[in-house]
């Protein structure tokens, strides 16, 4: 996690609604295998108590564990994520890296609208964003691309390679 204080974006009436910490790793194979990036994940919940969220007021969504990102309709977690950051449930969403929360622009791009609208912060291991920042919002934008990219340039490079 970045040393820039980054607190000052929390505001009370984000900390009255609860934080929501979404899991999720892209197959089973990944779950089984990728212990430490399980254990990162769910050590977010450190983050959110930092930034003043009683531990009681954080809900962990990991419905999604060993399903890829590409679409959002067959993640009910996602699916349960933006319905409570629509309602205005959610001060703030946690997830390690934004690619573990969408890999396709249409999905993302809804979400920033949503959180937006909604007064919603976004934190990854990089930082905490705010939606209605354009400066986050466009940083926001980036990673949500780039986590696209990854995830077409990983389906094409195995396209091309013969499976073993």
């Amino acid at each position: 996690m970045s040393d820039v204080p980054t607190s000052y974006k929390v505001a009370e009436h984000h900390r009255r609604r609860e934080a929501c910490l979404y899991i999720r790793q892209s197959s089973p194979k990944q779950v089984v295998n990728h212990t430490e990036s399980t254990r990162r994940q769910y050590g977010l919940r450190q983050r959110a108590i930092a930034l003043g969220w009683p531990d009681e007021h954080i809900r962990t969504i990991d419905d999604d564990q060993g399903m890829s990102g590409e679409h959002s309709g067959n993640r009910s977690g996602f699916r349960n994520l933006m319905d409570r950051v629509a309602a205005g449930e959610v001060g703030i969403v946690l997830s390690l890296e934004v690619s573990r929360l969408c890999r396709n622009a249409a999905d993302w791009q809804r979400l920033l609208q949503i959180a937006a609208f909604s007064d919603t912060l976004i934190l990854d291991e990089d930082g905490l964003y705010d939606p209605n920042d354009s400066n986050d919002r466009l940083l926001m934008g980036f990673k949500g691309a780039l986590s696209e990219y990854e995830m077409q340039s990983t389906l094409t490079a195995e396209i091309r390679t013969p499976a073993e």
